[in-house]
């Protein structure tokens, strides 16, 4: 069955999207016997293998089972949610593989409907990861780097109405120093989201620089919002996998994101694990 088959209610302007966030967290707690999930991580480029490191699996979804969710449509994510039982606690992680972009034009609600389904789900801290260009030449492909700030340059919001939310500590100091302990070498940088799925130019590099931008890529952002009006405390990190248009004079290329997540995957996966298990 089709994904538009089976969930063509979020698309409708008449739905509620917490309402169908909701039908999804129900439908995930039933089908992973979960009653309630403590954290959420959203699974960019290159940070997959984090998930067989968290703990025991408790289940594993198809995503399109679950009501709101598509099947990923990008090379490098997995179209599964996961439940996980974080190793020595008694939390679990809900664990989302199936991320929907901007660019894909499936509509801003469902880029934002996992975050909206993990907090739901019970959730109240959820990790963005991402893969990422680097406007620091000092960051190499494979360097984690922690999201402090973003600039959303996408031209629209997940909030709909009058819906004003304060951004200011939008990526939490707290969560940031938790990862410090972790790995005391980790810098942070402001994250910018372009629309895509074009990679941005030169000149658009050099503006993101100027506008006081330090990573660039396609997610995270929307994501980062909507949390926050669901009332999620947000961690962002990002992997830089190439470096920005210009920053280097060679071409850029989604097999270049890919390798670089593949040669950095043990090592920032394991990173993630010790991370959420201080969570």
């Amino acid at each position: 069955m089709s994904d538009v088959t089976l969930h063509p209610d979020l698309d409708d302007p008449t739905t509620d999207p917490f309402d169908l966030a909701g039908a999804a967290a129900e439908h995930i707690a039933v089908a992973t016997g979960v009653a309630r999930h403590d954290v959420a991580l959203v699974l960019g480029s290159g940070w997959a293998g984090a998930a067989e490191l968290l703990g025991e699996t408790v289940a594993v979804l198809p995503s399109t089972e679950v009501p709101g969710f598509a099947a990923p449509a990008v090379v490098g994510h997995v179209g599964t949610i996961r439940s996980i039982r974080i190793g020595g606690t008694d939390k679990h992680a809900l664990v989302l593989g199936s991320r929907t972009h901007l660019y894909e034009g499936k509509g801003v609600r469902r880029v934002v409907h996992g975050v909206r389904t993990a907090a739901a789900a019970g959730a109240t801290t959820v990790v963005l990861t991402n893969g990422c260009g680097g406007l620091n030449p000092a960051w190499g492909p494979g360097t984690p780097v922690l999201i402090s700030d973003h600039l959303n340059l996408t031209a629209t919001s997940p909030l709909e109405g009058a819906t004003f939310v304060d951004l200011t500590d939008l990526y939490s100091a707290r969560l940031r120093a938790v990862a410090r302990e972790v790995d005391p070498e980790l810098d942070d940088g402001v994250y910018v989201q372009f629309r895509g799925p074009h990679y941005e130019t030169p000149a658009e590099v050099r503006m993101a620089g100027v506008l006081g931008g330090d990573l660039v890529g396609m997610s995270t952002a929307l994501e980062a919002i909507a949390a926050r009006h669901a009332g999620l405390e947000v961690l962002g990190i990002s992997l830089v996998t190439n470096l920005a248009a210009g920053i280097s004079d060679e071409p850029l290329s989604h097999e270049e994101v890919l390798e670089a997540g593949r040669a950095a995957g043990p090592r920032i996966s394991a990173l993630l694990a010790q991370i959420v298990r201080r969570l």
